[in-house]
């Protein structure tokens, strides 16, 4: 739905076309007949920008983990079977790789069917694996975590691995951007450690204004990620410290320059984080799944969740502070980082 599964698939695309390997990305909701997939997008950011309690009550009854029945995907999956079925056969793929948990529920659908016979490999790229990313029909899951892997395993007896989130190399690397970052920010808060904050793609969160005027307030920078929200971006542009940069394209860079993530959603902007070095606070998660994949991700001690304004301020002078506690952090974030899931796509071809 947002721009974090378009991210994951851009950047296996990337790794397969450096392989040598022919790829095609489509965006499943495309698939939908009638111009459903794009008022599915539409209905679902607008309530998670406008009334997050909507969204809520959608991911308790399609969504969330646990034994009680609840509706499948399935059936909306499906009307969009003809569509990928005519794609694998005019591109004569060899394996079908869904980074959305509706197109996992499609392959899987047709795989279970024989509609599909070349096998599907999903890449989960939430840190909770939520009840629509699973299908017994699919071939393989790789999940960021081994949490993730056994869950899988244990709800499908299908065969799953870890080898971690997917990122461009650069967020690893070092960020060649970081040292203009880092002079735009020491210009712009003198001796102030820059705190990130991030509402995603849609600039979705809760009272993020006063999130930037308390950092601001106890000696932080705040640097808010807006997406492409600008009714945001012009609402906190009046925070005094607070710095707005708009859409931004470096962000390997940007992050190499800032010295702690506060997060909303557990999504790829956290990965990436992760992947730069860079501790994460949850805080003023988003509901559903933004909620839990914070609460998973404190509970894999790759990040902390802060439950209200006092414990945000307590984790970041804990981890903005050079020393053990800020090192111990990074070194468990960069530990997800195994090895590299298109190789298991490619295996799983080959």
């Amino acid at each position: 739905m947002g721009s974090g599964h378009d991210t994951v698939a851009a950047e296996l695309a990337r790794r397969a076309r450096a392989a040598g390997r022919e790829v095609h990305v489509v965006d499943v909701l495309a698939l939908l007949p009638c111009g459903l997939g794009a008022g599915l997008r539409r209905g679902y950011q607008g309530a998670v920008r406008h009334c997050p309690w909507v969204y809520a009550g959608v991911y308790d009854l399609f969504l969330r983990p646990g034994p009680r029945p609840r509706p499948s995907g399935t059936p909306l999956a499906r009307l969009a079977g003809d569509a990928l079925s005519a794609l694998v056969r005019e591109t004569r793929a060899d394996v079908v790789v869904p980074v959305f948990h509706l197109a996992a529920q499609l392959t899987g659908h047709l795989r279970e069917r024989g509609a599909l016979r070349v096998p599907s490999a999903v890449v989960v790229v939430d840190f909770a694996v939520h009840r629509q990313w699973l299908h017994p029909g699919n071939d393989l899951y790789l999940c960021m975590t081994d949490e993730a892997a056994r869950e899988v395993r244990r709800a499908l007896g299908r065969p799953a691995r870890a080898p971690g989130p997917v990122v461009d190399p650069a967020f690893l690397a070092g960020g060649h951007g970081a040292a203009r970052w880092r002079d735009r920010l020491e210009r712009h808060g003198p001796g102030r450690p820059a705190v990130l904050v991030s509402a995603g793609a849609w600039g979705a969160g809760a009272r993020l204004p006063r999130t930037a005027r308390l950092l601001a307030a106890h000696g932080f920078l705040p640097v808010v990620l807006c997406g492409r929200n600008e009714r945001l971006r012009r609402a906190l542009s009046g925070v005094p410290g607070a710095l707005t940069p708009g859409w931004v394209t470096d962000m390997p860079g940007l992050l190499h320059a800032c010295a702690a993530l506060v997060d909303n959603a557990a999504g790829q902007t956290a990965v990436q984080a992760l992947a730069a070095g860079l501790p994460v606070v949850g805080y003023r998660p988003l509901p559903g799944h933004g909620a839990e994949g914070v609460r998973r991700m404190a509970g894999l001690g790759v990040s902390e969740h802060a439950r209200d304004a006092a414990a945000l301020l307590r984790s970041l002078v804990r981890l903005t502070a050079a020393g053990p506690e800020r090192e111990r952090r990074v070194a468990a974030g960069y530990a997800l980082f195994r090895s590299d899931a298109l190789a298991e796509v490619v295996r799983l071809h080959d």
